[in-house]
């Protein structure tokens, strides 16, 4: 999970290559801490361990920092610190290449509510469209120097796999390993069949296994290249922020990168006290209070809708809002024909010009039976992959009109692919 694998908005398809094929990938250059790191009880009762901690802390070490020194003076202190939640996020200089990018992120964003300049809200933009990608996220085991087990969901997202390395091979002679092309190479975990089970893992059962996480983006007004990460652990947090994606994703026709309107607003990142429940060690239900990351979208909703709207797109939400008004469905609102005052058809206008990616939904639909595939069953599926806003939505009709120009030269496979995503057979003309 080093570096997600991204769809860049509008990018072209990417050429194969000997490092092999596939989409940009997102890199990170700093690390916006979601807490702080504490010297534990016993930690805190030797002054040597006090006196590095501190240190460390007024010089601007990252917690890595501080706790390698705390175990090189005092090796008999194997965790000399432990996380802490706050209501604020960490921001250290020692996390970013360029030091000075995280006193201008406090200086910018931070504020003093009484216990010092501190970052408790800031706003995000993210780079990609899919939020698997600004958000990867997996279940891991990871040894002192290395991840030695992790989830990885299958092709078809159904079943999710337990993964680890996989052995190095040796040459013939069995006393010497081959060279390796392209790093070590993935399978499945043997003794537990390949199957990522928290409930029946041992890892898990142990607290070796965790879900981590981490969101990918950049800053407004903070001038670096690569993208900014907030590691996580919170399952809530993540869950909650999915929610925001596919909320915001549904109104801008699949799009959640760049700004979110013509105003420039944005994503905001803050923490927010919420009693959180727990499982305790007997099998009772508790509810702790926690600080929570919490993704806010303070946005004008109905300034996403109108985003970017052109002529087709304004006629076709006053139809469908007048469908609705009038208890009709929105499907019904599209295939209805045109009267005119004495319920006679009216002829249908020629069909306007397609402009350079902003295609019309009859044009849309024309493309896809021309490559086989029903124009309703094109719709149900695009419906389900980018909600059902795309069609209303210059960039998410744009979105859907790519898809079908990459798979031109396939028709039947992805036609296989659309059966597959709808659950059956049916979707061809």
């Amino acid at each position: 999970m080093t570096n997600a694998i991204v769809t860049v908005q509008g990018g072209s398809t990417v050429l194969p290559s000997l490092l092999g094929q596939g989409s940009a990938r997102i890199p990170t250059g700093g690390k916006i801490r979601p807490g702080i790191m504490v010297l534990t009880k016993m930690a805190a009762e030797v002054p040597q361990a006090k006196d590095i901690y501190k240190h460390g802390v007024v010089d601007g070490q990252s917690f890595e920092q501080i706790e390698r020194a705390l175990k090189e003076a005092l090796p008999q202190l194997r965790s000399p610190l432990v996380p802490r939640n706050v209501p604020w996020f960490t921001v250290r200089a020692q996390d970013f290449p360029n030091p000075e990018v995280a006193r201008h992120i406090l200086d910018t964003y931070g504020e003093d509510r009484g216990q010092g300049r501190r970052l408790y809200r800031f706003p995000v933009v993210f780079p990609a469209d899919h939020w698997q990608s600004v958000m990867p996220h997996e279940m891991a085991v990871w040894s002192t120097h290395e991840k030695r087990f992790w989830s990885q969901y299958s092709a078809d997202g159904q079943v999710r796999h337990c993964m680890c390395h996989a052995p190095v091979p040796m040459d013939h002679t069995g006393r010497r390993s081959i060279r390796i092309f392209g790093g070590r190479k993935a399978m499945q975990r043997e003794d537990n069949g390949g199957i990522c089970d928290p409930e029946s893992c041992p890892e898990y059962q142990a607290r070796q296994c965790n879900l981590t996480g981490r969101f990918l983006f950049f800053i407004p007004g903070i001038r670096t290249i690569t993208a900014l990460e907030l590691p996580t652990t919170s399952f809530y947090a993540m869950s909650n922020a999915i929610q925001r994606f596919q909320t915001i994703g549904h109104m801008r026709g699949g799009r959640i990168s760049g700004f979110l309107g013509h105003s420039r607003e944005t994503f905001y990142l803050t923490k927010v006290l919420r009693d959180v429940p727990h499982i305790d060690e007997d099998g009772r239900a508790l509810r702790v209070p926690q600080w929570i990351i919490e993704l806010e979208a303070p946005v004008d909703v109905t300034a996403l809708l109108r985003d970017g709207e052109d002529p087709e797109t304004a006629i076709m939400q006053a139809t469908m809002a007048e469908h609705v008004l009038e208890g009709a469905s929105m499907d019904n609102a599209q295939e209805e024909t045109v009267l005119d005052g004495e319920g006679e058809a009216l002829p249908t206008p020629d069909e306007p010009p397609m402009r350079p990616g902003n295609p019309t939904l009859d044009q849309l639909l024309g493309r896809a039976e021309a490559m086989g595939i029903a124009g309703e069953c094109f719709q149900h599926y695009a419906d389900r992959r980018w909600g059902r806003g795309w069609k209303i939505n210059p960039h998410g009709r744009a979105r859907a009109w790519e898809e079908l120009e990459r798979h031109a030269n396939d028709p039947e496979g992805y036609a296989d692919k659309i059966d597959c995503a709808l659950g059956g057979p049916g979707g061809r003309a």
